[in-house]
């Protein structure tokens, strides 16, 4: 079957993508390689949003939730409710491989099949890519990149990486629930960013000891019992029996390159697009949500990439018209 557009990524930008694109009537499909707003279900167990329920909200469907600021949980079922009540055609666990365009479709390869489309959105986003620590004994089991809940950490010697929101957090509830915990923040300060009832809190932790923190620090190398940090005042060890990697994600541009999609911001890897149709400089191939900020993870969010699927859609079914 030959689709007026596939989109690429199960996420809210993609689910937006799927609900404007059923409103104008288009014969599209959402490849996921995983489940249903993955991203989102990666974040800490008990992870609240910053934005509010209603900066959330998309596509006319309210999202209710106990508190002004929703969590994880709030925030799966409203996409799977949302998910449910547009009926939107989406196959999960279909990892997308490959993109080929020849003059009048693009050729989608997924682990167990081919897909064709005359368009293609790219709503990847970037929680699915973590950033990698780069120093000898990063690939052991110990270190982690995703946080669940604290209860596995109880009594153990745990290094948090990082300085920004998901770092403090997971000082905090770790260190709440037992753990001896240490910080090594590249910077000189934890970032000023830091959600204003967190950020007071992990930094009495850390004038009163309760918390170390080693600033302007690195790690350089991790084994199975120890971690041995660059400081200001000399190498350091300690013992260690988790490191959490609290230090980002970035999106996965393999997809991008196959394509010869363009960066306007090479630095950055910002993808280039036309800001009125999101249409890269590849005619028909479109970038949606997130990852529209490449490298620069903090300027976009949900809220603020809400109207991407009708932008792209628009322009979709204009040429299609």
């Amino acid at each position: 079957m030959l689709h007026d557009v596939i989109i690429i990524g199960a996420g809210p930008a993609g689910l937006i993508c799927g609900i404007e694109a059923q409103k104008k009537n288009l014969n599209y499909l959402i490849l996921e390689k995983g489940l249903l707003v993955n991203s989102i279900y990666n974040f800490p167990n008990n992870m609240t949003f910053f934005s509010t329920s209603k900066k959330l909200e998309v596509a006319d469907i309210p999202f209710i939730s106990h508190t002004e600021k929703p969590t994880r949980k709030e925030a799966l079922e409203y996409y799977r409710r949302l998910a449910e009540y547009y009926k939107l055609k989406i196959h999960f666990r279909k990892c997308v491989t490959a993109i080929q365009k020849s003059d009048d479709y693009f050729t989608i390869t997924t682990q167990d099949g081919l897909y064709k489309a005359k368009n293609v959105v790219l709503a990847l986003g970037f929680y699915d890519t973590p950033r990698n620590l780069n120093v000898n004994g990063s690939h052991l089991t110990k270190v982690k990149h995703y946080y669940d809940d604290a209860h596995q950490y109880i009594g153990m010697n745990i290094v948090v990486v990082g300085g920004g929101n998901s770092a403090c957090d997971v000082a905090l509830e770790t260190w709440a629930h037992g753990a001896n915990v240490t910080m090594v923040v590249r910077d000189t300060n934890l970032y000023q960013g830091v959600k204003y009832w967190i950020l007071p809190n992990i930094e009495n932790r850390i004038k009163e000891g309760s918390i170390p923190a080693y600033f302007n620090s690195t790690i350089i190398e991790i084994r199975e019992n120890e971690v041995t940090i660059n400081t200001p005042k000399g190498v350091v060890t300690i013992e260690n029996d988790y490191v959490l990697a609290m230090i980002g994600y970035q999106p996965n541009y393999s997809l991008l390159d196959q394509l010869a999609v363009r960066y306007k911001d090479n630095e950055n890897l910002v993808p280039s697009f036309d800001p009125n149709t999101l249409e890269t400089n590849i005619k028909n191939v479109f970038v949606a949500g997130v990852m529209n900020a490449g490298l620069k993870t903090n300027n976009l969010f949900i809220e603020n990439t809400r109207d991407h699927g009708y932008k792209i859609m628009k322009r979709i079914k204009d040429e299609i018209s």
